[in-house]
């Protein structure tokens, strides 16, 4: 009998990068508002078919081994370099952020937070280290939006670090999964308007704001168009 021919070597996986990345939080986002993610795939120029799988490929990276270490090579093997870092105090704790730009958030950058040690860990609103995970927030040089009341919060209109002080005191509420936080605050209906303030409680993905409900009753927001 002939020697049976060794099986081909499968060819490697492509890079995951950046694009996957950004593929990556809207496949969570799409949950909420699934067509401001048709048209930001739109603008990226990927099928659905590649959208779904930068997630398989991102949830079996994330199920590996290594932690809050792990995470932070996985982020950097991604995103590459960080565009800037800054310093950051969370109560008695001193963590450097890392940030990086995703074009489809011009004025916004992904955040990462290294605890002491080297871990990446995440903050919720009020800060308090909670999921190594990490996060969209205002860039630096960038002015956040003026929130004063409910028409203000249009979905994907401003992050969850800008909520919490804009309608302070907020309080953080268990989300619904590991990149997902809830804040629970008052806020008036419009701008100036009179009488009692509304309760609310704000949905983010990735500290990206995607809805906001009224636990006593009533529609959640819609996006404007």
């Amino acid at each position: 009998m002939g020697h049976m021919s060794a099986r081909p070597t499968p060819p490697p996986a492509a890079p995951f990068t950046p694009l996957d990345f950004q593929l990556v939080l809207l496949r969570r986002m799409a949950d909420h508002n699934p067509g401001l993610v048709e048209r930001a795939r739109h603008e990226l120029g990927v099928s659905v078919a590649r959208m779904r799988e930068a997630n398989r490929r991102w949830q079996a990276m994330t199920r590996g081994r290594g932690g809050a270490h792990g995470a932070r090579s996985r982020y950097r093997s991604v995103l590459g370099a960080p565009g800037s870092t800054a310093r950051r105090t969370i109560g008695d704790l001193e963590c450097e952020a890392l940030l990086w730009p995703l074009p489809l958030w011009p004025d916004l950058r992904f955040e990462v937070l290294l605890a002491p040690g080297g871990g990446v860990w995440n903050v919720g609103a009020p800060p308090t280290l909670v999921e190594p995970w990490g996060r969209l927030v205002r860039a630096p040089e960038m002015p956040g939006p003026e929130l004063r009341a409910l028409a203000d919060l249009a979905p994907w209109s401003c992050t969850v670090d800008e909520v919490a002080r804009a309608f302070a005191p907020a309080r953080p509420l268990e989300g619904t999964a590991p990149t997902r936080w809830r804040l629970a605050f008052d806020a008036p209906e419009a701008e100036g308007a009179d009488g009692p303030r509304r309760r609310c409680v704000a949905e983010f993905t990735w500290g990206l704001l995607q809805r906001v409900e009224f636990p006593g009753g009533g529609p959640p927001l819609t996006p404007r168009p």
